[in-house]
């Protein structure tokens, strides 16, 4: 009954894979495969089986860790809604009280989760047998690759799933998933390319050591999942929607919340006892003292925890040991910022609806700007202050290595300046969203998509124009992506110049191309330029949207 005539896994892919967007969703990612392919496949170059083609093996691993990194982001996006929807939907309880044992459900909505992910994979496995020609690349290699790619898909599966029985709402599991899966991913991709000159190893590595490796810890996270739905310590709603901050306090383990002490109040303000003042904004004060948090702070505390873990190593590394690599640990804490800044802006206008309350909100006498801004501010103040918990090092590194980093004290505020309009056009684009949909699960993944399209498209692009060669077309193309990538804070921190005190002889060359020291001021003054825009337009048309109260209600 796990698999065969599993009502769950019946149910699940009938909804799934028969729906109009998973037909779209595998036509977009063959087209964005196949275009990949086509820009970076080398021109001119002669079919040699016999020689050895390192632009064959480069655009193998590029296509691999590509289609790695689309896995670890969509994986979660599957799996980490699967229990945890049912919890929002209601009908959690009606699941638990069907003669399904725990496993079938496990079983059922981890198969159903993965498959749709699955036949993605496999249907561009097609498209790079293209390169084989090419020779440097073996077919055992290929499927060896595609292998270790879906144990791995499996891996990221059971974490979302453990994730989406232990949290009560789908943005909490699926942002602690994201975490949890980052490392994973940075050490798979750090694995795959530092074994890029040995192809036997690293084949023998990805066939018959870690697919055993994957599997065990896959089954843990599983049996865990089964035995929670075997014994739920989250049945019944009577009082189980909002959770008693204290007595959560007394019963955790690991790091406590204190929410009436410095810097804790910072993101976890406590709840007022006091009568609100007459000039306060109210939909501010609903958000921050009591909607936020009302489901606890276990995410909360996971997302201190292990992002400050992340970045223990990173500091230490590219602050301290290379300094010439301070600009990818900003990039960490830009990624950070994305996948954290939609679970608290993202729902800010579709739980209304859910809840029905919408209608109720907007004919109070606030006006328009007071809920824009109320909404806004909330979700950003809580996104904001755990990302700049990631800066602190930052300033450590300016004060411990202050004859390193003191000429550069400009460099260093530009650095704060990028993560500071991010953080704005993140929570702005997260609201802008739940503008438009209906449902807290959409918006996210919306804005997940437009961060995903805005800020990682042009590196994707540039990292494949630039290995496509060095001819003239080739530099008018990655010209191009330079000008498409102004808008991403992830170039425009490596951007910005840095002088000889940091930078060795031979590392003084950016992510655009030229010399860091020689200065690229004006694409980093353009990109804030271009974030500020778009950020007024953006909170321009969610203000069109409150003041047409009628379209906002969909009525």
């Amino acid at each position: 009954m796990l698999l065969t005539e599993n009502p769950v896994l019946q149910r699940e892919l009938l909804t799934n894979l028969r729906a109009n967007r998973a037909f779209v969703l595998l036509l977009v990612y063959q087209l964005a495969l196949a275009s990949v392919l086509l820009v970076a496949y080398p021109s001119g170059q002669r079919v040699d089986l016999s020689t050895d083609s390192s632009a064959a093996r480069q655009l193998v691993d590029f296509f691999f860790l590509g289609q790695y990194v689309l896995a670890s982001l969509m994986a979660p996006t599957f799996a980490a809604g699967a229990i945890s929807g049912e919890k929002e939907r209601k009908t959690y309880e009606m699941l638990l009280a069907s003669p399904l044992r725990p496993w079938a459900i496990v079983i059922g909505k981890m198969v159903a989760s993965l498959t749709h992910l699955a036949v993605l994979i496999i249907a561009s496995l097609p498209i790079i047998m293209l390169a084989l020609p090419l020779g440097g690349v073996s077919i055992y290699e290929v499927l060896g690759a595609y292998l270790w790619l879906l144990i791995s898909i499996v891996l990221f599966g059971s974490i979302g799933l453990a994730c989406s029985c232990g949290f009560q709402r789908t943005a909490s599991s699926l942002v602690v998933s994201y975490l949890i899966i980052l490392p994973l991913v940075i050490v798979g991709a750090l694995f795959w390319r530092g074994l890029e000159s040995s192809g036997s190893l690293r084949l023998w590595i990805a066939i018959a050591v870690l697919p055993p490796l994957y599997l065990t810890v896959s089954a843990l996270l599983c049996r865990w999942t089964a035995h929670r739905l075997l014994y739920p310590p989250d049945v019944g709603s009577e009082g189980k929607d909002v959770v008693d901050l204290e007595e959560e306090s007394r019963n955790a383990i690991g790091m406590v919340i204190q929410r009436d002490q410095f810097p804790d109040r910072l993101f976890a303000p406590p709840r007022r006892t006091a009568l609100m003042r007459d000039d306060a904004n109210p939909v501010y004060d609903k958000e921050i003292h009591a909607e936020l948090f009302s489901q606890g702070t276990l995410m909360l505390r996971l997302v201190i925890q292990i992002s400050m873990l992340l970045a223990i190593p990173l500091m230490a590394a590219f602050l301290f040991i290379r300094p010439q690599y301070s600009p990818w640990y900003i990039a960490y804490v830009l990624v950070f910022n994305i996948l954290v800044a939609p679970v608290f802006s993202a729902g800010a206008l579709t739980s209304e609806r859910e809840r029905q309350t919408l209608e109720l909100l907007l004919t109070t006498q606030l006006q328009p700007w007071q809920i824009l801004w109320g909404k806004l501010l909330a979700g950003f103040r809580v996104s904001y202050v755990l990302t700049m918990f990631l800066m602190w090092p930052m300033i450590l590194a300016f004060v411990l290595a202050f004859q390193m980093y003191h000429t550069n004290w400009l460099a260093v505020l530009a650095f704060f300046a990028i993560v500071f309009t991010a953080a704005v056009f993140n929570s702005v684009s997260a609201l802008f969203c739940s503008a438009i949909s209906r449902k807290t699960s959409v918006a996210m993944l919306l804005s997940y998509s437009m961060l995903i399209v805005v800020y990682f498209l042009p590196v994707a692009a540039w990292y494949v124009a630039s290995s496509v060669g060095s001819d003239e077309s080739s530099l008018l193309l990655l010209s191009w992506i330079k000008l498409a990538g102004i808008a991403s804070p992830l170039m425009a921190c490596f951007w910005i110049p840095l002088d000889a005190n940091i930078l060795d002889a031979g590392m003084s060359t950016s992510v655009s191309g030229s010399a860091t020291a020689g200065g690229e001021w004006l694409m980093v003054l353009i990109y804030f330029a271009i974030a500020f825009t778009s950020v007024l337009l953006m909170l321009a048309v969610i203000s069109a949207f409150l003041r047409n109260r009628w379209g906002m209600t969909g009525r």
